[in-house]
């Protein structure tokens, strides 16, 4: 429980605004990289073991706030990068992310986020290290980098305090602005709803940002609860989940829904497995219309315990 405490208070008093000092701080993430270079055919491919231990090195020791993290409580993620083409010092890709959370009083970690990033370009040089610059974007594999720590963090904070990301949401915001000048793709407004600027809108902008305070209550005041007073936990989550509702009425092509859909949607099958069926139809019928492809996972929210 004192574990408990004090990383929630750390997490509102960092969100009150005491964040970029340059103090020094502990690093921030406990971050595992991997590089699947298997379709690349021929050549030599330690230039891929290289980058993997470049990228590894780089979140996991890098400071991108000033926030202290004690070894135990650093922020879970994953990076897995796909090669599909490599010319001339250029990988093109796609980037696998994910990032969890632990569920306190409980051994159980949460999906917070989950996204497939399918427009990964950058050039990389073997053996070339990979510099932390808080102020200026001039490589595009450290911007996607920075952008994805602030990410993780921004949302990561949301789920321990009210909307206590903002901070990060605004560096993230800084690195999309300035990295389209670097002429790479991922990064403009409009080219794509989900690529690295859309899942970022989808986050920020006021008709969609309800989804931001549904991480809170789904997760501070749902799941955490729910280890010692499940019903209470699982009413919280319920009543976050008109958040879905509300983006998906804002904006039916933002990338908060298929975030969502690949973070939560199994989650949800076991948290509502020994709901009332009055609850468990209510959650069946806010999230059939947003998502009619999903009817085997629906129907197993819908149909609880009875599935087994």
């Amino acid at each position: 429980m004192t574990e408990k405490i004090s990383r929630i208070a750390k997490y509102c008093i960092a969100a009150a605004g005491v964040m970029f000092s340059a103090a020094a701080s502990a690093q921030e993430l406990n971050c595992t990289v991997e590089v699947n270079a298997q379709k690349i055919e021929g050549g030599s491919k330690s230039v891929f073991q290289t980058l993997q231990e470049a990228m590894s090195e780089y979140m996991n020791e890098t400071h991108f706030s000033n926030a202290t993290f004690a070894t135990n409580e650093k922020i879970d993620c994953r990076l897995y990068l796909t090669v599909s083409e490599y010319t001339d010092d250029r990988i093109t890709g796609d980037l696998q992310v994910q990032l969890s959370r632990p569920v306190y009083n409980s051994t159980y970690t949460t999906t917070l986020f989950n996204f497939k990033d399918n427009r990964i370009s950058f050039e990389y040089r073997e053996g070339e290290p990979l510099i932390f610059n808080a102020t200026t974007i001039d490589n595009n594999l450290t911007a996607i980098l920075n952008y994805y720590a602030y990410l993780f963090l921004a949302l990561d904070f949301d789920s321990f305090s009210p909307k206590g990301g903002e901070p990060f949401y605004e560096k993230a915001a800084s690195i999309v602005q300035a990295a389209q000048s670097l002429g790479e793709i991922g990064w403009k407004a409009f080219e794509d709803p989900k690529n690295r600027s859309g899942v970022l809108t989808s986050f920020t902008a006021p008709s969609t940002s309800a989804y931001r305070q549904m991480l809170y209550d789904y997760h501070r005041k749902g799941l955490d609860e729910m280890v010692t007073s499940p019903d209470k936990g699982r009413a919280s989550i319920t009543s976050s989940l008109s958040a879905i509702e509300t983006v998906y009425n804002a904006d039916p092509m933002s990338a908060a829904l298929s975030i969502f859909r690949d973070s939560k949607l199994d989650e949800l099958v076991n948290v509502y497995s020994k709901a009332p069926q009055t609850e468990r139809e209510s959650v069946y019928k806010l999230l059939q219309p947003i998502y009619p492809s999903e009817n085997e996972r629906l129907n197993k929210i819908r149909k609880g315990d009875e599935n087994n």
